[in-house]
């Protein structure tokens, strides 16, 4: 079982910023690929940003600019996110994907709620 330490999320005025971290037990590189996803109140969860084991990162085209995914020689992940709009309120989960006998499992930290006043 993974287990992670989120933390960075709260409230913070349009324009502003906040940067999230996630630690899991075992590095990116122990991973396929680790990043965030966010989940609007009925909806289901959605990709935010990733980076691989090899430091490729993807974006949603709804942050690309805004939002940089980040590693600590693989320690820790970060998600920098800037210029939040109301729209980017939801709970930001952390996400590792792990290659295991023959397709991936996807692992979830607990959320962390981010809100973005107007």
């Amino acid at each position: 079982q993974v287990q992670f330490v989120e933390s960075g999320g709260g409230l913070v005025q349009a324009g502003g910023s906040l940067r999230l971290s996630c630690a899991a037990s075992g590095s990116l590189f122990s991973f396929s690929a680790m990043g965030w996803y966010r989940q609007f109140p009925g909806k289901q969860r959605e990709l935010v940003a990733t980076i691989t084991s090899t430091l490729d990162t993807l974006y949603a085209d709804s942050v690309k600019g805004r939002f940089t995914v980040s590693t600590d020689n693989g320690k820790s992940v970060y998600l920098q996110m800037n210029s939040l709009k109301p729209e980017d309120t939801a709970v930001y989960y952390c996400n590792a994907k792990q290659w295991r006998s023959g397709r991936y499992y996807d692992h979830w930290g607990q959320g962390t709620q981010v809100t973005v006043s107007s």
